[in-house]
């Protein structure tokens, strides 16, 4: 066999393998669909419960076509590059089209080797649909359900791939040295930041702070299914930051891609036992809630970087970011601010936390350009947002009646409880 047949089966097989993993790890993401589902679901009151679970299969579908029709074509240009908005040509799915299955429905991920593209807009659709994930709980048992769908589509079509282009579609920030290897800033801090828009014009939850700075707690009426909402997330994340290395077919990538399985893992580990730890001593117990947003802070935290850490480092890592997500929330509560499941903490604190620790690990990393981006990024989305969830307030209205609040918006919201043998209203 001629030298230039094996080196094109190569090629070929190379494609084949990066195209399959790219599609494995968005499943893995699209399954932290269900995480976020369960863990929302179990740290919610029974009599909120479907209405949870409405907007996160809503959502999840949402993302999906309007990422198809427009945000994927804002987010990845193509010979556009370097500025802050696109020019329209490319929108409502163009980049998806193609009239040579061969050649022009390939990417590029590093010398001659391709996926396919449609395998890069799969890994990247999950991605903006857990951005989305991260507004629902925060904003959960008292907004209307269809000003949350309105606003998803906005933040899923236009908010999200705005900023997603500014890092990961070559511009602006990417040419000035921001780093950001799967998304802390561009998925996490965005979602964040929508939440936290959300629910300063939204209010917190009735019965939640008494007078005299007084906090009261509402427990989630589902632990095991908050815990296993965890877990899944866990596992998802393995396709979150793994796909993010874009291939696998050669030596190299491959122990760069078992590197960044290990990190993950262990950042996770980390901010549980270190969140945990931190309960006990603050609290005198041992939170399982806590624990269980201490993984998660410590896989947000290590998602801006888990290649160039050791894995010891990247228990430090997640374990910082699960001490900041204990202090975040006790924060945020004193300050009246309600998010049911600490999304904005875990999500928003500890995700700047993991843009500046890059700062440790990366030797090419500028902690200038690193402010550059967590503060750009905060401003666009927060500020955006705002105004999206301002128009719904003032238009359609957000919130729902404190009857509908009181009875539970399972009821006023969907007609239906998840729970009606044991639901009643608290």
């Amino acid at each position: 066999m001629e030298t230039t047949q094996v080196a094109a089966q190569v090629t070929e097989l190379a494609y084949a393998l990066d195209t399959f993993y790219f599609l494995v790890c968005g499943a893995l993401v699209m399954w932290m669909a269900a995480g976020f589902t369960m863990l929302e679901s179990g740290l919610v009151r029974a009599k909120n419960t479907a209405e949870i679970l409405t907007k996160n299969v809503g959502l999840y579908s949402i993302a999906c076509i309007m990422y198809m029709l427009c945000g994927y074509s804002i987010m990845y240009p193509g010979a556009f590059e370097g500025g802050v908005f696109q020019s329209a040509s490319n929108l409502v799915g163009g980049l998806l089209t193609s009239s040579d299955n061969t050649t022009a429905d390939v990417v590029a991920s590093g010398g001659d080797v391709y996926y396919s593209n449609l395998s890069d807009f799969f890994f990247q659709v999950v991605f903006v649909a857990t951005a989305m994930s991260i507004v629902s709980g925060a904003v959960a048992e008292r907004m209307k359900l269809w000003a949350f769908f309105i606003f998803a589509v906005v933040l899923t079509g236009f908010i999200y791939p705005v900023q997603g282009y500014w890092k990961w579609g070559s511009g602006w920030l990417d040419a000035a040295g921001f780093l950001d290897f799967a998304g802390s800033g561009v998925v996490h801090l965005c979602g964040a930041a929508a939440a936290l828009a959300g629910v300063l014009l939204l209010g917190a939850r009735k019965g939640k702070y008494g007078p005299d700075g007084q906090v009261n707690a509402i427990p989630g009426c589902n632990l095991p299914l908050a815990a296993l909402g965890t877990l899944i997330l866990w596992l998802g994340w393995f396709g979150f930051n793994g796909g993010s290395e874009l291939m696998i077919s050669n030596v190299g990538e491959a122990n760069a891609v078992a590197l960044v399985f290990v990190n993950t893992n262990m950042a996770a580990a980390g901010g549980l036992v270190f969140a945990l730890l931190l309960s006990r001593f603050w609290f005198g117990k041992a939170d399982l809630t806590m624990a269980l947003n201490g993984a998660l802070a410590g896989l947000v935290a290590i998602t801006a970087e888990p290649l160039t850490p050791e894995p010891v480092q990247a228990t430090m890592i997640g374990a910082v970011g699960g001490l900041l997500v204990v202090a975040s929330i006790v924060a945020l509560d004193k300050l009246r601010i309600d998010d049911p499941v600490g999304a904005i903490s875990v999500h928003g604190v500890v995700g700047i936390w993991g843009l500046i620790a890059v700062c440790f690990t990366n030797g090419d990393a500028s902690l200038l350009a690193q402010l550059k981006g967590i503060v750009s990024i905060f401003a666009w989305v927060f500020l955006t947002s705002l105004a999206v969830w301002a128009i719904l307030k003032y238009t359609l209205g957000i919130r729902v009646s404190e009857e509908e609040e009181y009875e539970g918006v399972d009821i006023g919201e969907c007609g239906l409880e998840a729970y009606p043998e044991f639901t009643s209203a608290e």
